[in-house]
């Protein structure tokens, strides 16, 4: 308007019904990269502090902010923590930071399914995966299963292939048990919990298990605990050796995986 009627700002802005004030704004949001690179730090030396906490250190900095902008950024960064962290665990991650696998044993996802022999008898299988190249390392069924036996299918699998940084698992009775936080804990690997009623938290086992329901589950009759480890194998190493997966082009997930185990899958 100031450059086609040729007006002074006061008048521009009499006419538009704005304050000059607002005309001379300069946005202070510069610093906004740096603030928010110095949260994340501060969040992760210091994973159970809240924003209000973070909000103190910062001004004790220096930073001249206000909470709420503190809290927006923190909010928007996803470091709030959640409010059901299961009791305990030394090696459960506290906050809701998830990003996409990179490269194989970064993240592992690990859950049950439940089938049954032909004679009735229920069998629990726990199925392992991993979330970049969709490797199966286990699937690994059982009568009953207990902390200390999935630590010994883990630690089977993870001789094979390596140890993972990261296990997502749900918040169920052996996944929280002090054996498998004991394990997590002298392994370096970190137990990421999913939230109570989201399923969607672990969606990569949730894919695989419907995976292995269609095409081995389904497919077979168990005659016995052996019969059922026999098929259930069989399965995984087509799974992981021919199997085509649409989501890595097509490829078998034994084809991303890397090092010695690439060329010699178990």
């Amino acid at each position: 308007m100031r450059e086609a009627w040729k007006v002074s700002i006061r008048r521009a802005c009499a006419t538009l019904l704005i304050d000059t004030s607002l005309y001379h704004y300069k946005s202070k949001r510069g610093e906004q990269a740096e603030l928010k690179a110095r949260i994340k730090e501060i969040a992760e030396t210091r994973v159970r502090y809240g924003y209000r906490r973070v909000h103190v250190l910062l001004r004790r900095e220096g930073w001249n902010v206000n909470a709420k902008r503190i809290y927006r950024l923190y909010k928007e960064m996803g470091l709030q923590l959640r409010n059901k962290t299961p009791k305990r665990r030394v090696k459960a991650r506290l906050r809701e930071d998830r990003s996409d696998a990179t490269h194989s044993n970064q993240v592992w996802a690990m859950d049950f399914v439940h089938d049954q022999l032909a004679t009735g008898r229920k069998i629990r299988i726990l199925t392992v995966v991993d979330t970049f190249s969709r490797f199966s390392p286990a699937v690994d069924p059982r009568f009953s299963y207990r902390g200390e036996d999935v630590v010994v299918t883990l630690e089977r699998a993870c001789r094979l292939v390596g140890y993972p940084k990261t296990i997502r698992v749900d918040q169920g009775s052996e996944f929280i048990s002090r054996d498998l936080d004991l394990w997590a804990y002298q392994r370096g690997v970190e137990l990421d919990f999913s939230r109570p009623g989201k399923p969607t938290d672990n969606a990569f086992i949730e894919s695989f298990n419907g995976k292995f329901r269609a095409e081995c589950l389904n497919a077979h009759w168990f005659l016995s605990l052996d019969d059922a480890r026999s098929k259930m194998e069989e399965w995984r190493k087509d799974y992981n050796t021919v199997r085509p997966h649409s989501a890595i082009g097509n490829k078998p997930p034994i084809s991303l995986m890397k090092g010695s185990s690439a060329a010699a899958p178990p």
